[in-house]
């Protein structure tokens, strides 16, 4: 005989009442009928709403029976680090592992594909090692399923430039799982060190700036998401195009700092770092997505966002920047550039960020995406307060208008404006 450690309920953004246990009986209150004609004559949103709704207590009825027995999943999210220090995060679910998904895929399988990243069971208090440079840490999973290691190699060998890896690994899986004898869970987490020839790094925002999310209105970005997949989503026009120059910098031979367009060192190139206010849910479908699109591969800080976070949609600024303060601290002698939109905070963030770190942001781009004049004539102010505190704040129209400018002032070469300028046509053609 053995026992399994249930995990915690599975997170989803619309929930259904947990299934009745044999012998349970409805609360004296509950007494009405079920009208299922009522389900007939409803709005999409709301049929979407119920069939999730249906779905969900389909698999918890299956948990709590036993009718179901999902394995143990490791997942890494891309880190990133110095020579000093590595972060390293990531999530333990009770789930088979994500399938790939196709551009020839039919509606059907995105939506099944995206409910299964969000009904995924987080396994909560589960032990997690992470092992680099013959040194090996110890840590358990919170109540989310997540667990983060801020490993600082000890040993007076620094992490060489570029994508790192990092080992993980479940220690107690088979004895607690009922599964001695079988397979270890293992994983290895990518984590970025950058060179020290980056002139600049890039923290970019992923919602409505690379492209279009909805990420204020969670219903319809669920829509959205059950309607696509990262093959036959595409970002914004020239998004791709001027994010890759500035991932590879302006050509500088024999400037100290300068990192020359196409240079193949590990770590080469100036880094970037996407922010968002998506769910770590998304993490897989956003990193296919950007290999997809050919945007450069940077780590993603994404929200722990469940049911209740859901209705607290002000905390989406002390997200962005507490996540913006831990990379500024990590490279202390980096500076930044900072890209948003100017449909939620991203101005009011940076423009934080820009007054608690002096000369630390190079310029901010801000994509227009909000034509009332009261919010146009709160940008003019923004634009002004940090034009005295040394700082840029660009609103452009479109990458092309961002990318002009960024030639001009020496962060990418003018060369690439052309490929910015094609990715724009395009983009207008499709």
């Amino acid at each position: 005989n053995f026992a399994i450690r249930r995990p915690a309920a599975a997170t989803l953004w619309i929930e259904a009442p947990p299934a009745p246990r044999p012998g349970d009986t409805a609360p004296a209150s509950d007494t009405s009928p079920v009208n299922h004609k009522s389900l007939v004559n409803r709005t999409p949103q709301r049929r979407f709403s119920t069939t999730f709704g249906m779905l969900a207590g389909a698999a918890r009825h299956a948990a709590t029976y036993g009718l179901t027995r999902r394995p143990l999943m490791l997942l890494p999210y891309l880190g990133y680090g110095s020579a000093g220090a590595l972060t390293v995060r990531g999530r333990v679910l009770q789930e088979r592992a994500f399938s790939p998904q196709q551009a020839g895929d039919s509606g059907w399988r995105n939506l099944a594909a995206l409910y299964r990243r969000l009904e995924s069971d987080e396994v909560a208090g589960e032990a997690v090692a992470a092992t680099f440079d013959g040194q090996t840490y110890l840590t358990r999973t919170d109540n989310g399923g997540y667990f983060s290691f801020d490993i600082r190699p000890s040993r007076g060998r620094p992490p060489a430039p570029g994508w790192v890896s990092v080992e993980l690994a479940l220690p107690d899986a088979a004895a607690e799982h009922g599964e001695a004898g079988g397979p270890p869970v293992r994983a290895a987490a990518r984590v970025l060190v950058p060179d020290g020839g980056a002139r600049f790094g890039v923290i970019s925002d992923i919602d409505d700036t690379v492209l279009w999310t909805n990420v204020t209105n969670k219903l319809n970005m669920a829509l959205m998401l059950a309607r696509s997949n990262p093959y036959t989503r595409q970002p914004f026009k020239g998004v791709a195009a001027f994010y890759r120059a500035l991932h590879a910098g302006a050509p500088g031979a024999g400037v100290p700092g300068r990192t020359a367009p196409g240079d193949s060192r590990p770590g080469a190139g100036n880094p970037l770092f996407y922010v968002s206010s998506s769910p770590w849910h998304l993490f897989g479908h956003l990193v296919e997505f950007l290999r997809a699109q050919g945007l450069p591969l940077g780590p993603l800080m994404l929200r722990e966002l469940g049911l209740k976070q859901l209705l607290k949609l002000n905390q989406h600024g002390n997200h962005k920047l507490e996540k913006i303060e831990h990379i500024l601290a990590t490279y202390p002698t980096l500076p930044f550039i900072l890209i948003g939109d100017s449909g939620e905070q991203d101005p009011e963030i940076y423009a934080e960020v820009v007054r608690r770190h002096p000369g630390k942001v190079r310029v901010i781009y801000i994509r227009n995406v909000n034509p009332d004049p009261a919010r146009i004539a709160a940008l003019d102010r923004l634009v002004a307060r940090l034009a005295a505190a040394g700082t840029e704040l660009i609103v452009a129209a479109d990458s092309e208008a961002a990318a002009v400018h960024a030639a001009r002032e020496g962060l990418i070469d003018p060369a690439r404006l052309e490929e910015v300028r094609a990715d724009v046509r395009a983009a207008g053609a499709a």
